[in-house]
């Protein structure tokens, strides 16, 4: 058995069961290729903290039913959460001048709700701006509006939902240029989706892979790619992502911007 960093034993305490023997295999399958990278990150700074490196493999390995990869971890400790795109910094959603400022901040976090906007036809595409959340905000922060108002209840729903929320590379460092520890990451993602794949077989439904970005992208060229129904986009950070019809028909249905994902059978969007 491989012996790992005390700081990857530490991390690994806190994922499911059902995940350690496929994260060990992965963390094996990164010594084979760079025997020292593992080592390398014990005795540097990185991020997310707090043990948090694995943190969204939170889950049973066969509730998983969408396998969502960004690029990697917010680079500040305080945001960098160890589940892609969501901010922990970020509290409440909105404020009365539209996103919260946390929002704002955390650019992927806010281009994705205003596509969730744009697809609930919230917003219209040629005009997002601040003046235009305003008004979605005014509705979201009426008592007993059926909008959810924090972070917390958007990463609770994606997860029963089945989200597996992962970067391409799963650590930030401020030194190392975020390509080259994504390629480092490469044979852990093999391994992860091999496992998933098999389990989607055994269900006989394919699990969808969403890739948002270069990086992400790359993980098309893995063989076992075919095993998963692939939805590709540019990275949120970019404006264009927000009329992105691919990502608003696919997160569409699950009514995110809604408590437990129930929209109010009223509402109109890219259905």
């Amino acid at each position: 058995m491989t012996n790992f960093p005390e700081f990857i034993e530490k991390t690994l305490e806190r994922v499911h069961s059902s995940w350690i023997p496929v994260l060990r295999n992965g963390l094996a399958a990164i010594a084979r290729q760079s025997p020292d990278y593992l080592e390398t990150l014990a005795d540097d700074v990185f991020l997310p903290t707090g043990n948090r490196l694995f943190a969204a493999f939170s889950q049973p390995m066969d509730a998983v039913r969408y396998v969502l990869v960004g690029e990697g971890p917010y680079p500040r400790a305080e945001s960098a959460s160890g589940y892609c795109f969501m901010d922990a910094a970020v509290t409440d959603l909105w404020s009365e001048n539209g996103l919260s400022k946390p929002v704002n901040r955390a650019t992927s976090l806010r281009n994705f709700i205003k596509m969730l906007c744009v697809a609930e036809g919230k917003l219209a595409i040629d005009n997002t701006g601040s003046e235009a959340m305003k008004a979605v905000a005014r509705q979201a922060l009426v008592e007993g509006a059926p909008y959810i108002r924090t972070l917390d209840e958007m990463q609770e729903t994606m997860l029963e939902k089945g989200f597996l929320l992962l970067n391409a590379a799963l650590v930030y460092r401020q030194h190392v240029p975020a390509a080259r520890e994504a390629r480092a990451w490469q044979p852990f993602f093999h391994v992860v989706l091999d496992a998933l794949a098999s389990a989607s077989r055994n269900r006989q439904e394919k699990i969808v892979l969403v890739l948002w970005g270069k990086m992400a992208e790359k993980l098309l060229s893995l063989p076992l790619a075919d095993s998963f129904d692939c939805k590709v986009s540019e990275h949120p950070y970019n404006l264009s992502f927000i009329g992105n019809r691919t990502m608003q028909s696919l997160f569409w249905p699950m009514a995110l911007l809604y408590r437990q994902g129930k929209r109010p059978d009223s509402q109109n969007g890219v259905n």
